[in-house]
């Protein structure tokens, strides 16, 4: 692959006349500036990286829309997570497919080139073990084979309904494992990963789904370069039940009791506060925000600021899918932020405009959460690559260090042009080549679950 961009987002900031070349196995051999195009393919707009998506649950994307209602009781986290469950009842393994395939087409149409999928979902609908205990992983797999999109498929253990390994609810009944059982589920997918093409990693659910001696044992189960994800402290009733069981705040709880280095992100992490704060960002692990979802959930707001003060590492997701959109994802953040501390460009670094600064820094940080060479157009990383549609009204004739600005924070409705995983064109002229046939099976699919 050889491709010429006018202009290049690398490492370094932008760049004229980048000539980027690629191996056959997608990975960039050559990003340099100042070089003529030759015989390249030409970039139709500015090129930055592709954006990796560090949190996802994939099948909550048929969920989006249908939580509006409340009893007049009051409505919360928790009461949309009972309605979750309600809705998943009625999932089945295909119904299960056809929303990851919509939902990752979305996501590359969006500029996200590869996804952490963090899956809990393992049985039936009535909670059987399907014959094949990797059945639904395997329904992940395919359906990101099939639109294209890079995949970090992270195994979820989930064991309990609470703190102090509580029995686990009826709604629960399609997430639950012994150790032993998802040890022979881990051991189907490392055997199979590096063959059908994704990365695998761990992840113990949460603090309130697993208990300590279950944590130490998914967590040991791990190769030395897997990822390990944990949602912690996405709620404050989460971080009030932890203390009551333990003594400790969730993030604080782990920093004591688990070896939480670069390898894990700790997801959410939205009531982490003080020396807490300060030490996860020591551990190089990446606090893994999903602003929108968060938002949408009444969570709360993670304290940015000050986690980048203290030199942490933070990327993005589109966890309950609700939005997707990375740039939509920044933007929340920022604002979110300028919210709590009634400023503007609260997470600027320098002089290096707020939105370039935060793309970066989510992208870098998304490739370590992922495990995946990318993040970065360099030497090394593969070439995911999304060109920006520099013809748009809210880009056109800007200064180049205002096109992420403009992007994020301007007036500007679907920027993405073309999308690249792995040297490979996915998406041209903002349209994914399979769009059509996989929103038919995600239409027939969710008809009859709408219709119970």
């Amino acid at each position: 692959m050889r491709l010429h961009a006018a202009a290049a987002l690398l490492p370094g900031g932008w760049a004229r006349d980048v000539l980027i070349e690629a191996d056959a196995a997608g990975i960039i051999e050559q990003a340099e500036p100042n070089r003529a195009p030759g015989d390249a393919d030409r970039a139709r707009g500015p090129v930055i990286p592709g954006m990796p998506n560090l949190h996802c649950h994939a099948f909550q994307r048929a969920l989006a829309g249908r939580t509006g209602r409340t009893d007049g009781g009051g409505d919360s986290f928790w009461t949309w997570r009972a309605a979750m469950y309600d809705f998943l009842d009625r999932v089945d393994a295909d119904a299960f497919e056809a929303i990851a395939a919509q939902a990752y087409v979305e996501m590359l149409k969006a500029g996200y080139t590869a996804v952490a999928e963090f899956h809990y979902v393992h049985h039936d609908p009535a909670g059987r073990p399907y014959a094949d205990p990797a059945e639904l992983a395997r329904r992940i797999v395919a359906a990101a084979s099939g639109a294209g999109i890079a995949l970090t498929l992270l195994p979820v253990f989930y064991a309990h309904a609470g703190f102090g390994g509580a029995t686990a609810t009826a709604g629960q009944r399609r997430f639950l494992h012994t150790v032993d059982s998802f040890a022979r589920l881990y051991a189907i997918l490392g055997a199979e990963a590096a063959a059908c093409g994704f990365t695998v990693g761990v992840a113990p659910h949460s603090l309130r789904a697993v208990a300590p001696d279950e944590l130490a044992a998914i967590v040991a189960l791990a190769s030395p370069a897997a990822p390990i994800h944990i949602h912690a402290a996405e709620q404050g009733r989460e971080v009030t039940d932890c203390i009551a069981w333990s003594g400790s705040r969730p993030v604080e709880w782990l920093l004591d009791h688990a070896d939480v280095d670069a390898r894990w992100c700790v997801i959410h992490a939205t009531h982490v506060e003080g020396d807490e704060l300060r030490r996860l960002a020591d551990s190089g692990a990446v606090a893994g925000l999903a602003p929108t979802t968060e938002a949408d959930l009444g969570d709360g707001t993670f304290p940015a600021r000050e986690y980048l003060d203290a030199d942490g590492a933070l990327g993005i997701g589109s966890d309950s899918n609700t939005i997707i959109d990375p740039l939509a994802e920044l933007r929340q953040l920022e604002w979110s932020q300028r919210l709590a501390h009634s400023a503007r460009n609260v997470l600027a670094v320098g002089n290096v405009p707020v939105g370039r600064a935060l793309y970066q820094r989510a992208a870098v940080a998304g490739a370590q959460a992922l495990a995946q060479p990318i993040g970065a157009i360099a030497v090394g990383r593969r070439a995911d690559l999304v060109v920006l549609d520099g013809d748009h009204p809210a880009l056109a004739e800007l200064p180049a260090d205002d096109w992420l600005e403009a992007a994020i924070f301007g007036p500007c409705a679907h920027p993405v042009r073309d999308v690249m995983v792995g040297g490979r064109w996915v998406v041209r002229d903002g349209r994914h080549s399979c769009e059509a046939d996989v929103f038919a099976r995600y239409r027939a699919a969710i008809a009859p679950v709408s219709a119970a």
